[in-house]
């Protein structure tokens, strides 16, 4: 089992989130063979049938390129949210250049309509979509009527019958096609606010104790820093008419440092000893607020404090990574004790694609946690587990009687 660090899951989430792009970025491109295919097929009736011309099929077909291009452009664009009204004006007027160049069959008619597929990508309001549905097809009903009456002059039905049944048929086509795409566009939108927003509240809960801590660190030492500058101040202007007032000063000076500088070691070692229980409480409801299923065993009673301590850090970088980088429905946590040691495992079954990295040394999170393990005598290991499972998994030597406060001392001292 390799050790996944912070680094790995993070490459791992972003590649997850760029293969779902590709993804959609190749399903819309799939809707090109939709105005490709009759065009050139409908090209090729009209050259064989002598109704087209070598220059202007030529032309037709810089033109199809052209607008294929504009296609992809307007696609990749519009799922990175960079659309512009100039690609979708110029897109347009080239769908609707090809369209009445060749009016000798209706095959072309269909360019406009599937060019609509792409503009729902681009910066335009429902409003405004569907003003360009109806104009769309309207312009694509009197191609497709005109084309139809140079071709069949004599057809089972007039043009006053035959526009507005082929208008109908447009607007339907039209109105599917912005609706499937909208949804498509709508589905990659809240994947990718999905992937933004996991980011921003790891950030957030980063800011939010940055700022409790400044806080409590302000109310510690604002009222000793207060008064040493004080009694200092009132120490050097005694110094030469009272000197023993002055060194009673200084002597409070000291007094008052050592206590600050007590206090705001009591605080450090407050902050990075986190408790279990709460962590084990945290974890549930962070992780169940995320819509995962959550199943967590009681632990042991009788753990020291620095285990304690340890293995609360483990669960709270493990349900961080849960949430950051898994597709996780579901996640147990046990804790056992048995041969003298103490195991937390957390599995969760959000693994998709490969399996995790080696540890490069590059993460910090799980990186770090491993150290923090080891300062106990302990070992983490992390990675793939059965199909789509990540164990994550910390094994920690209980000590033996006596031991707890030298090694609760050598804890301190190491993380002070």
């Amino acid at each position: 089992m390799t050790v996944a660090t912070t680094a790995d899951l993070e490459a791992r989430d972003t590649r997850r989130l760029e293969r779902y792009r590709r993804i959609t970025y190749r399903s819309f491109l799939c809707a090109a063979v939709g105005f490709l295919g009759p065009s050139l097929a409908g090209l090729s009736i009209a050259y064989t049938d002598g109704h087209v011309g070598a220059p202007l099929a030529v032309l037709v077909l810089v033109g199809l390129a052209l607008l294929t291009w504009y296609y992809a452009r307007l696609v990749k664009t519009g799922l990175a949210g960079r659309a512009s009204r100039r690609d979708v004006v110029l897109s347009g007027a080239l769908a609707a250049a090809l369209s009445v160049m060749i009016l000798t069959g209706p095959l072309f008619n269909v360019i406009p309509a599937f060019w609509v597929s792409a503009v729902v990508l681009s910066p335009l309001s429902r409003r405004q979509m569907a003003a360009l549905c109806v104009a769309v097809a309207a312009f694509c009903s009197v191609l497709t009527t005109v084309a139809a009456q140079r071709l069949a002059p004599d057809g089972a039905l007039p043009w006053y019958g035959l526009l507005p049944l082929m208008f109908g048929i447009y607007v339907v086509g039209c109105g599917v096609t912005v609706f499937l795409n909208r949804y498509q566009r709508r589905m990659w939108e809240m994947h990718r606010e999905t992937h933004a927003a996991r980011d921003a509240l790891a950030r957030l809960a980063v800011t939010e104790e940055r700022l409790r801590f400044s806080r409590d660190l302000h109310d510690l030492l604002g009222h000793s820093l207060s008064l040493i500058a004080v009694k200092s101040e009132l120490a050097m202007r005694m110094a030469g008419t009272d000197p023993d007032r002055a060194g009673a000063e200084m002597a409070d000076v000291r007094r008052t440092a050592r206590e600050a500088l007590r206090e705001v070691r009591s605080a450090v070692s407050g902050y990075r000893a986190v408790e279990l229980d709460t962590e084990l409480a945290g974890a549930r409801v962070v992780l169940e607020a995320a819509g995962i299923r959550c199943e967590i065993g009681d632990p042991p009673d009788t753990l020291p404090s620095e285990v304690r301590s340890v293995l609360a850090w483990v669960i709270r970088e493990g349900a961080t990574n849960v949430i950051k980088h898994s597709e996780a429905r579901r996640c147990a946590v046990a804790l056992t004790a048995y041969d003298g040691s103490v195991v937390l495992e957390m599995r969760n079954d959000g693994v998709r694609g490969p399996a995790a990295g080696r540890d490069d040394g590059s993460g910090s999170g799980l990186t770090g946690l491993a150290e923090r393990v080891a300062v106990v005598g302990g070992e983490i290991t992390s990675g793939r587990h059965g199909r789509d499972g990540f164990l994550l998994r910390a094994a920690v030597p209980l000590p033996a009687p006596g031991e707890d406060g030298a090694r609760t001392g050598a804890v301190t001292g190491r993380t002070a």
